[in-house]
């Protein structure tokens, strides 16, 4: 369940809000050496200013490539090329596009709520089975299957939470 916590956050990361995050350019891929290759792998992504990324480029002949990458990863970016480095400034997000962005959120949120229901599912079956077996007994079936209901209650909520937070930080202007 946990597992479907971490997913959450990293997925929250990657989500745009009015400040600038290197973890914005990790869903764009470039082709590099003639393979698809995530930007990290090719370049340095920073954080200069709250409303700025950076990005170096460790080899001049990937200076092209990368930055078709970023301005066709459909992100709203437009990097300004300066040799091997890359300023990207971050426009500021309409009312529109914040709303969107809290769809988007409220959509990583369910699907992690559903990735921990199946764990939760999981282990209940497991625990079936195992009485089935003889292995334990009713009253030990029963008191590890309301241990597994409050592991699953908090996770959703530890889900919510975050969730929250970030509806919060993409609404804030």
């Amino acid at each position: 369940m946990q597992g479907a916590v971490a997913s959450l956050k990293t997925d929250l990361a990657g989500l745009r809000t009015g400040r600038a995050s290197a973890n914005l350019l990790d869903p764009v891929t470039v082709t590099a050496y003639g393979a698809e290759m995530p930007l990290n792998q090719v370049a340095t992504v920073s954080v200069p200013e709250s409303r700025m990324l950076s990005v170096q480029v460790w080899d001049r002949s990937m200076v092209g490539a990368v930055e078709k990458a970023i301005r066709e990863a459909n992100l709203g970016l437009n990097p300004i090329t300066e040799g091997q480095l890359m300023r990207i400034p971050l426009p500021e997000l309409n009312a529109d596009r914040r709303k969107e962005l809290v769809k988007v959120a409220h959509k990583y949120a369910e699907a992690a709520r559903v990735a921990a229901r199946h764990v939760r599912r999981d282990g209940l079956d497991l625990l079936k089975k195992l009485e089935k077996d003889g292995e334990v007994s009713k009253d030990d079936h029963d008191r590890l299957a309301d241990q597994v209901q409050k592991a699953t209650d908090a996770t959703v909520s530890e889900i919510d939470q975050a969730v929250a937070a970030k509806e919060k930080d993409i609404l804030q202007v």
